[in-house]
């Protein structure tokens, strides 16, 4: 087996900028550029492998269909998979550089997805890890309104400054942001989010803005009223943390979508993966990962995806991994 290299797509954004550049080295296309999909089979955006130089060219989605050894167990499967109902790449991995705050938005779950979007598009639960962020930045995340009338008539109103919940955030933060939060990222804040294999939003609020071309964005108040979660419930979940002897491994969230992991590592860090296929998005340092007797160096910025059915995997350096795994 071997560690599967990608190509990030990159997303221009009203209110992005070049921090994918000067923190990530990353090549992006202009000085607003939002978002990089890192690991993407999306039909928007679809990342194409870089290594190994079998399936190099190939998009993810494709590969994902394909060959499907390198996703799970199919010792007890026969037969060519590359027509078969194998489904899409469940999740998607991004960075978002909000230079400026991004819309007040919320997103659906999948039975208000596929029966509103299309049988291929999923409902929208994510989560974010705060990269960077300067002093006093701040998201939105959540609502006052106890009732579905309230919360319509305070939308229609513009009584925006009384219906939304501000949060103060910092590097290191971490969100769960389940379908149905009305949330947004504010100025200066650096995301990495694990979220379902989904791109449909529904704008709430865009604070008045206007494009290039002197237009406002368009807004979906009738769908951000459906699909909102009234009135709003703060998730509750448990992190803990594993001790190794070369660093450790928090466990930030587990759901029915994803489990996600933050892994810190000072010098030699060995374990199991259980049997799953990882995604892995190096967020601090650099170091090395061997996996069957082949020694990658890896950096921040890089993107792969460890194979299933790797028994041991084994990172040395000073090195922080961000790591999904999907959970359905």
């Amino acid at each position: 087996m071997e560690l599967i290299f990608l190509k990030p797509e990159f997303m221009e954004k009203i209110w992005g900028g070049n921090l994918l550049k000067t923190e990530f080295g990353m090549e992006i296309p202009n000085d607003k550029t939002g978002e990089a999909w890192i690991i993407s089979g999306h039909y928007n955006a679809v990342t194409k492998i870089i290594s190994p130089q079998k399936y190099k060219g190939m998009g993810l989605d494709k590969l994902y269909k394909k060959e499907r050894f390198l996703f799970e167990d199919i010792s007890n499967n026969e037969g060519d998979y590359e027509n078969k109902e194998i489904g899409d790449f469940p999740l998607l991995i991004k960075i978002l550089d909000a230079n400026d705050k991004l819309s007040v938005q919320v997103h659906p779950d999948d039975e208000y997805a596929q029966r509103h979007i299309g049988p291929r598009e999923l409902g929208k639960n994510e989560c974010w890890y705060i990269l960077d962020a300067v002093e006093g930045a701040e998201i939105v995340y959540g609502h006052n309104a106890s009732t579905k009338e309230e919360f319509e008539q305070m939308v229609e109103s513009g009584n925006f400054e009384h219906l939304l919940k501000k949060i103060k955030v910092k590097k290191g933060d971490f969100f769960n942001v389940p379908s149905g939060t009305v949330h947004a990222i504010g100025s200066g804040i650096l995301i990495l989010e694990t979220q379902q294999s989904s791109d449909t939003t529904y704008r709430v609020y865009d604070y008045d803005r206007i494009d290039d071309k002197g237009n406002k964005r368009e807004l979906h108040i009738k769908e951000s009223i459906n699909v909102s979660t009234i009135p709003h419930a703060d998730t509750i979940y448990h992190q803990t943390t594993e001790q190794y002897e070369g660093g450790k491994i928090i466990n930030l969230l587990s759901n029915k979508y994803f489990d996600v992991r933050k892994i810190s590592v000072e010098s030699l860090l060995e374990y199991k993966p259980n049997n799953k296929y990882l995604l892995m998005t190096v967020i601090e340092g650099s170091g090395e990962i061997k996996l069957d007797d082949k020694i990658y160096m890896v950096k921040k910025g890089d993107s792969f995806i460890v194979p299933y059915g790797e028994k041991m995997l084994k990172i040395n350096g000073n090195i922080t991994i961000v790591e999904s795994t999907v959970n359905n």
